[in-house]
């Protein structure tokens, strides 16, 4: 894993939360994307080297929706960027981690993401990401 990737943030109101951020962070959100997939809209921000995504669900059946209907908004996941995320899966598996998902599906910013079972990493939601390459 080369480096943190992205926190994502699940919140209910993703308007207003931009505004937050931007006052917070003192930058401008530099992409919103409707991830339809996963029923989410996300948008994110960048302060030097380190990126939030902000997440709102699009149906109450989706993921995000579910977890701030348990937990309520906060903090989602913490993802970390791999070079390659078929050997990386297969290295976790290897290690004993349960993946979410059998292989990876597309994410926002034009991502390859894979999320590992947060019962493994002591309650921690954990994506990997691989940037994709357009040939």
């Amino acid at each position: 894993m080369n480096k943190i990737e992205h926190i994502g943030i699940a919140v209910k109101d993703l308007n207003a939360s931009i505004d937050i951020y931007q006052k917070l962070l003192n930058t401008d959100c530099y992409k919103t994307e409707l991830v339809a997939s996963e029923f989410v809209n996300t948008a994110f921000f960048k302060t030097g080297d380190n990126k939030i995504e902000l997440l709102e669900a699009t149906s109450n059946d989706s993921a995000i929706a579910k977890f701030i209907e348990k937990k309520g908004e906060g903090i989602h996941h913490v993802a970390f960027l791999v070079d390659d995320i078929l050997a990386e899966m297969e290295r976790l598996h290897q290690e004993g981690f349960v993946l979410l998902n059998e292989s990876p599906k597309k994410g926002a910013d034009n991502k390859m993401v894979c999320f590992v079972h947060p019962k493994d990493t002591n309650g921690v939601l954990i994506e990997i990401c691989q940037e994709i390459k357009w040939i």
